[in-house]
C-alpha cells in the first residue's frame, strides 16, 4: 500500500477506473478459479462417480489448505524466488508460481478418475487447494500493498467482482462442460482459464513496499518474518486481540456448512446441473456482483462497523431458505427465490468482510498478518462442514416435518434436508453476538501505524 495519503473524494464511482482497482479484478478471477473445483464442484463430481455423502463432506476438510496458510506466510513475505524475484519483484513472482502450478495440477485432476484412483485424485486435490491457498495470501498482501487505506473498500469489492465472475465459470462453466463432455473436459477447460490471472499479473507493476532488511541467520530471518509479525498484532490490539480473532473465526462458520452440500442438495431435489448452473451459478453471479457493490457502496457511506452485524445477519438467515426450497421441490421459481437471497448476502458480507480485516493490517507484515485473519475464517467452518454429511443423513429428527411437505418432497424423504439447513443456520448465531461487540466502540482496535483514518 503506498504510504501517501489522497484527500476523500466526493464520489467513489470515479475510482473504478484506476489501474490498480482492474489489476485486482483479474487477481480475485485467478483467486476464485480455483475455489470450487476442490470444494462445491468437487462435490458435484463426486456424487456422480457414487461416493457417500459423508465422504464428500469429509472431503471438504481438503479446505483447510485455506485455514492454515499463515502458517508458510511467512515464507511467501520473507523469501525471494531465485531469478523471477529479480524479474518480476517478489509478489509477481509468487503469484506466477502458484497460478502455473496450479494449472498443471487441475489439468492433471482432469485425467483421473475419482472412482477407481480416489487415493491418487485425493492427493493432487490437496495440491490445488495449497497452490490456491498460496495465491490468495500474495493477492492479498499485493491489494493492500498497491493502494491506500481508504482506496481498499473499493479495492476489495474490485476483488470479489472478479472472484465471483470466476465462479460462474467454475461453477456454471464447469457443470456445463461436465454434462456436454465429462468431467474430464470441464477441467482441462478449468486449467486453461489460470492463464487468464498469469496475463494480468505479466501485465501488472510490482506494488511498493518497504525494503526487507537483510538478516545475519536463520534465527534472525525467523524472528523478523514470522515472530514480529504476530507480536506486532497482538501488542496494537491488546486483549481485544482475542474479541477480533473469535469473531473472525466464526464469520464464515454458517456459509461453509451450507455450501459444502449445495450441490448434492439440488441434484438430490432433482435439479438437472444445467438447471444448477443457469439459477445457482449464472443468475447468482448477478445477484452476488449486486450484493458487492451494495456492501462496498455501504463500507464508503456508513463504515466497516456499521456493516459488520447487518452481514453476519445475513449470511445466517438466508440459509434458512433452503429449507424454503426442500418444501417446494424441484421448481426453477423456488431455486431463483433461493439463491437470489444466498448470493445477495454472500457478496455484501464477502466486500465488508475483507474491508474489515484490511484495516487491522500493518504494512510491514502484510502477507503474514492477513494470512492469519483470513486463515482463521475459513477454518472453523472448514472442520464443522466436515462433519456435514453425517448430520444431513440424521434424518430421524426432522421427520416431524414431512407432513407439511409437498408430495414429491415427502416421497424423496427430504425432512434430512430441512434439518441440516436449520443447523447450518444456527451455526451463525455466534457470528452475530461477536459481530454486536466488535462493534462497540470500546471494542475497536487500534489502527495500524501506516493507517491514515480509522476504519470509519
Amino acid at each position: 500500500m503506498t504510504t501517501t495519503s489522497t484527500s476523500r473524494r466526493d464520489s467513489w464511482r470515479p475510482e473504478w477506473a484506476r489501474p490498480t482497482v482492474i489489476t485486482n479484478f483479474f487477481l480475485g478471477f485467478s483467486g476464485g478459479l480455483p475455489f470450487p473445483l476442490v470444494y462445491a464442484t468437487l462435490s458435484a463430481w463426486l456424487a456422480e462417480a457414487g461416493l457417500a455423502r459423508s465422504t464428500i463432506s469429509t472431503l471438504a476438510w481438503i479446505g483447510f489448505a485455506y485455514s492454515f496458510k499463515f502458517i508458510w506466510s511467512p515464507i511467501v513475505d520473507g523469501t525471494r524466488i531465485p531469478l523471477l524475484s529479480r524479474l518480476l519483484g517478489s509478489r509477481r513472482a509468487w503469484l506466477v508460481t502458484a497460478q502455473v502450478a496450479i494449472g498443471v495440477c487441475l489439468f492433471v485432476m482432469s485425467c483421473l478418475d475419482p472412482a477407481t484412483e480416489l487415493g491418487v485424485f485425493v492427493g493432487v486435490t490437496v495440491a490445488v487447494a495449497l497452490l490456491s491457498a498460496t495465491q490468495d495470501l500474495v493477492i492479498d498482501a499485493y491489494r493492500i500493498e498497491s493502494d491506500t487505506a481508504e482506496m481498499q473498500s473499493v479495492l476489495a469489492g474490485a476483488y470479489q467482482y472478479g472472484y465471483r465472475v470466476a465462479l460462474i465459470f467454475s461453477g456454471a462453466g464447469a457443470l456445463y462442460l461436465a454434462q456436454w463432455g465429462g468431467w474430464d473436459v470441464a477441467y482441462t477447460v478449468m486449467a486453461l482459464l489460470m492463464s487468464i490471472g498469469l496475463i494480468a499479473v505479466l501485465l501488472s507493476p510490482e506494488p511498493q513496499r518497504a525494503p526487507k532488511k537483510s538478516h545475519a541467520n536463520y534465527l534472525d530471518w525467523l524472528i523478523a518474518n514470522v515472530v514480529q509479525p504476530f507480536l506486532e498484532f497482538f501488542k496494537r490490539h491488546g486483549w481485544v486481540t482475542l474479541l477480533i480473532l473469535a469473531y473472525v473465526t466464526s464469520f464464515r462458520i454458517s456459509d461453509y456448512v451450507a455450501g459444502v452440500l449445495a450441490n448434492p442438495f439440488y441434484l438430490d431435489l432433482g435439479f438437472e446441473k444445467a438447471d444448477v448452473a443457469t439459477i445457482a451459478k449464472v443468475y447468482g453471479l448477478v445477484v452476488s456482483l449486486i450484493g458487492i457493490a451494495a456492501g462496498s457502496a455501504a463500507v464508503i457511506r456508513f463504515g466497516v462497523y456499521a456493516c459488520l452485524i447487518a452481514s453476519s445477519l445475513l449470511i445466517a438467515s438466508t440459509n434458512l431458505t433452503f429449507i424454503f426450497l426442500a418444501y417446494q421441490g424441484p421448481e426453477n421459481w423456488a431455486l431463483t427465490i433461493t439463491i437470489s437471497a444466498d448470493n445477495f448476502a454472500m457478496g455484501f458480507a464477502g466486500t465488508v468482510f475483507i474491508a474489515y480485516l484490511s484495516s487491522l493490517i500493518n504494512i510491514r507484515f502484510t502477507a503474514t498478518q492477513y494470512a492469519l485473519l483470513s486463515s482463521l475464517s475459513a477454518f472453523s467452518g472448514k472442520l464443522i462442514a466436515g462433519f456435514s454429511g453425517r448430520v444431513q443423513e440424521w434424518t430421524g429428527w426432522a421427520d416431524w416435518m414431512a407432513p407439511w411437505m409437498n408430495s414429491a418432497a415427502r416421497d424423496a424423504d427430504w425432512a434430512g434436508w430441512v434439518g441440516y439447513f436449520i443447523f447450518a443456520a444456527c451455526t451463525g448465531v455466534p457470528s452475530i453476538v461477536l459481530a454486536v461487540l466488535v462493534s462497540l466502540p470500546r471494542f475497536r482496535p487500534t489502527p495500524p501505524p501506516s493507517a491514515d483514518a480509522s476504519p470509519e
